[in-house]
């Protein structure tokens, strides 16, 4: 299915004018696609949404699936590599978007949350486990798609010199690494916790080497 034909979907349920369901579905296709992002694209979202899916269907709990798709769509819509408030610049888009196509008042508050609990990656409900879990879930790919994901980060930051990428990476790594779990989830404790720790430990010993 074509992405912005699953955001329409995805609102029809809402009962959503369909034309401002499209020029909102158009707007966050250009703000995906601006010419700065490089990781934080379209195929970001379309991998949490589809990571979003797959744990719903594994029985993980979730009280707002629609709120946790809405937050999916929403959570990097506004994004500056380095700037402290891309979440809470999101959060405040999503909110503005959202009344405008008729969304309730508690999902939007919902919907704020969860796009703020992606700032630190420490969830406490249930929806914000799936929401962070599968935002995070690029970590536990093969190493291949690691490198794909760090060398599109790295693209974002293009203007951070070399030293200074080092010690900012190699900081959020080890940030990381000492948390007792990366995930929030017993689904992807049990897939992907071990595989996401290979890969940020592979990443640290090489920002610490020549």
């Amino acid at each position: 299915m074509d992405l912005l034909e699953r955001w329409s979907r995805l609102l029809e349920a809402l009962d959503a004018d369909p034309a401002a369901v499209a020029a909102a579905g158009e707007e966050l296709a250009r703000r995906y696609g601006e010419a700065h992002r490089a990781y934080h694209v379209l195929a970001h979202v379309t991998q949490v949404l589809d990571d979003v899916d797959a744990l719903l269907s594994t029985g993980e709990p979730a009280g707002d699936p629609v709120a946790v798709r809405l937050a999916a769509w929403y959570h990097d819509a506004v994004y500056e590599p380095g700037a402290a408030d891309n979440e809470q610049a999101s959060a405040e888009l999503a909110e503005q978007r959202l009344t405008t196509l008729g969304v309730d008042p508690d999902r939007r508050a919902r919907v704020d949350a969860l796009i703020l609990a992606t700032r630190e990656h420490r969830p406490d409900g249930p929806d914000e486990r799936v929401l962070v879990d599968a935002d995070l879930a690029v970590l536990a790919e093969d190493p291949p798609a690691y490198a794909a994901y760090v060398a599109a980060v790295r693209r974002e930051y293009a203007a951070v010199p070399e030293p200074a990428w080092r010690t900012g990476r190699g900081a959020f790594l080890q940030g990381l690494l000492a948390r007792p779990a990366l995930y929030a989830t017993a689904t992807m404790r049990r897939r992907a916790e071990a595989a996401a720790r290979r890969n940020l430990a592979r990443e640290l010993a090489d920002l610490d080497g020549p």
